[in-house]
């Protein structure tokens, strides 16, 4: 396996720099939002609806695929991120879970060849489902950067409040690390939205934040201090939902 800067729609160094620039000097209420498409005629939908960028969701992509969510195996998943790269002209960042257990120069060849310019990578431990050693995250996300270069995004995903923490400490203590390993931004997963500003002030660089029904809006969210909005597998599940609908209708004939 090669790695691959320029093959594919969105896998070239401009389309990561376009990715990394979509994040700064945000204004407030203003955030990067990025859809999450699950396959290729969703990704289409978005890219056409006029968003910048898309950033995939593992849990949507496994439910598409008849996996729940974690249990993807990593073929299939860089398989159904590079169909999505290569139906859209737009920069696409790829959640890869935890790395799939690859080291990180094959995990950073899959991704760019698959058309990925960016990629979430989450500090908890795959096998055992506990948070990972801070310190053994970030000497790996160095890792990943080393081999990356500029070539992708990396946004490392803190999952000290999915564990049970409920202040943002933790949180920021992990995040000081991983951007000084080389993370470009950091996606707390469900932090509460009255902690997104100590977050983003604490940790000195962008927020991810997790829009959810009933929640924030993502224009809410940016004003209490997102740099970036995303929704996880929650979209693909509405549209699920609409389908349902759709399903029920021609059933009642």
């Amino acid at each position: 396996m090669t790695m691959n800067t320029t093959a594919g729609p969105g896998g070239s160094r401009a389309s990561a720099a376009a990715l990394r620039a979509l994040h700064l000097r945000r204004a407030p209420e203003d955030p990067l939002v990025l859809p999450g498409p699950w396959d290729a005629a969703s990704a289409r939908v978005f890219a056409e609806a006029g968003f910048e960028a898309l950033a995939t969701p593992s849990a949507g992509i496994g439910e598409s695929l008849g996996y729940g969510d974690g249990h993807t195996p990593a073929d299939e998943m860089f398989a159904a991120i590079a169909r999505i790269t290569r139906a859209v002209d737009v920069p696409v960042s790829a959640d890869v879970e935890a790395g799939y257990g690859l080291p990180a120069k094959e995990l950073v060849e899959r991704l760019l060849d698959a058309g990925a310019v960016g990629c979430n990578l989450e500090d908890s431990d795959a096998a055992t489902g506990t948070l990972r050693d801070p310190e053994e995250q970030a000497d790996w996300l160095a890792e990943v950067r080393a081999v990356a270069g500029d070539a992708l995004v990396i946004n490392a995903r803190i999952d000290t409040f999915l564990h049970g923490e409920t202040g943002a400490a933790p949180a920021v203590a992990r995040g000081l690390r991983y951007v000084a390993a080389g993370a470009d931004c950091v996606y707390p997963i469900l932090a509460p939205p009255e902690l997104l500003a100590e977050l983003a002030n604490g940790i000195g660089a962008p927020v991810n934040a997790l829009a959810v029904p009933g929640g924030p809006s993502p224009r809410e969210l940016g004003a209490a201090g997102a740099s970036r909005v995303t929704f996880g597998g929650g979209l693909q599940r509405r549209a699920m939902e609409t389908l349902r609908g759709v399903a029920a209708e021609l059933r009642a004939g």
